[in-house]
This record gives structure tokens, sequence and C-alpha cells, in this order.
């Protein structure tokens, strides 16, 4: 397994999108890119959040995203964004299946 630095960290980052066809533009911009391994996206999900004051209800897609360039990809998904304030959290992984993880590595390159 490839040595994690900083810089090449596994990582998950979620997102939520307003449409199918954002959350496949921001996906497949990722992969292209090479800021991202795999984006799942998870459909039909309900929002339920405080925005200007106002409690708001969405339907949304959950954006899952695996990557070890997270600050990059990061700033790559806030810029495809079309939301004013994008959720953009990020988790390390700290263990997983060593063979996965080496491909996920490997694919951000």
């Amino acid at each position: 397994m490839a040595k994690h630095t900083d810089d090449n960290q596994p990582f998950i980052l979620l997102s939520t999108c307003s449409s199918m066809q954002e959350a496949k533009t921001i996906a497949y911009h990722l992969i292209e890119e090479k800021q991202a391994a795999c984006v799942n996206i998870v459909p039909s999900i309900t929002s339920i959040y405080q925005w200007n004051d106002t409690v708001e209800e969405s339907s949304e897609y959950l954006l899952i995203i695996k990557t070890t360039s997270v600050t990059s990809c990061q700033t790559r998904l806030i810029e495809l964004h079309s939301y004013e304030c994008p959720e953009a959290i990020a988790f390390p992984i700290d263990k997983g299946f060593p063979p996965y993880l080496e491909w996920l590595t490997t694919s951000c390159r």
C-alpha cells in the first residue's frame, strides 16, 4: 500500500446538489480531472435546513466523493457548484481495504 502524506491521504468528501444533472456534471469533471477516484450519487434525499433565518426543505442528490486531493477537489467542487454556499465536508479515511485504498490513491494522480 502507498505511504500517505497530507497531500495524498484518502478522504470522503460530501456534498449535495439540487439536480441529477448537476450531480453528474460535477462527478464527471472531478473524475476526468483526476480530482477524485469515484463519486457515488445518492438520489432523492430530503434535506431540512435553516437558510436566511427560514427553515427550508429540499429534494437533493448526495455526492459521496473519494479523493486524495481534498483541498483541490473541494476547491473544484465549489467552482462547479450552483449553490451560493455548497456543502463540502471532508472526512479522512483512516482504515480500509488496502487494495481499494491503493486504487483510490493511484486514480487521483
